[in-house]
């Protein structure tokens, strides 16, 4: 699958690199001469390793055993302190996987709400009902988000897929963030509304927080909470 979107002809443009966490075990990959680098995840949740020298389209590999939201957090920052552009944020489900434990739709919801992209793979022996329900939940749910199936390991459309145009519903990685507005006393206000302004002494303007960064009192942990996927993977 990495091969064909390294390989699409709008990939071509540059000098494409690949980031994988170096908790990922080394397995051969033939990944048509971009340059191969490894990222770790630091005890301050942090994620450390540079953009190799040169590199131009990158793919950027999470951890798949870790919390999915810590590490979109955690790369938003990386992405600055590079000074790269957010493309695409590609998801990709195992659905034999999710068809066998519906306690990971919490965990799946997650990553599609930061996607533009669904990959849905490992469909053998997956009930047909199951993935006509998941992709319709997906239309339903997450709106723009773009799917696609992956046959024999292989992207259909790896253009379609790497195309950079954003489909994700989350506004965390957007310069041009909703906006919400708030009196004194801390109540939401509709700044359209002449008379309610009005009658505010003072009021505030915040951008609004994504509903999956919100953490409780005391700031540890979040407010949605997701299950740990690593105990549903095995050794």
């Amino acid at each position: 699958m990495l091969t064909d979107l390294l390989d699409a002809e709008e990939a071509q443009a540059g000098h494409e690199a690949l980031l994988i966490s170096a908790d990922e075990p080394d397995a051969p990959f033939d990944a048509k001469g971009a340059t191969i680098a490894r990222w770790r995840w630091t005890e301050e949740h942090t994620i450390d390793g540079p953009l190799p020298e040169g590199a131009g389209r990158t793919f950027f590999l999470t951890d798949g055993r870790r919390n999915p939201v810590d590490q979109i957090e955690a790369f938003k920052a990386w992405l600055a302190a590079q000074g790269a552009e957010l493309a695409r944020i590609l998801c990709v489900v195992h659905c034999q996987l999710a068809e066998k434990h519906p306690q990971l739709r919490a965990w799946y919801d997650a990553c599609l709400h930061f996607s533009d992209v669904a990959l849905l793979t490992r469909r053998d022996g997956v009930d047909n009902k199951w993935i006509s329900d998941f992709r319709a939940r997906i239309a339903s749910e997450f709106g723009p988000c773009l799917v696609e199936f992956i046959k024999k390991g292989r992207v259909h459309n790896p253009a379609l897929v790497i195309e950079p145009q954003a489909r994700r519903i989350s506004h965390y990685f957007d310069e041009d963030a909703d906006w919400v507005f708030s009196n004194a006393d801390g109540e939401e206000i509709d700044p359209e509304d002449e008379e309610a302004v009005d009658d505010e002494e003072e009021f505030s303007a915040a951008v609004a927080e994504d509903p999956y960064m919100e953490r409780r009192a005391g700031g540890t942990r979040r407010v949605r909470e997701l299950p740990d996927i690593a105990k549903f993977l095995g050794a």
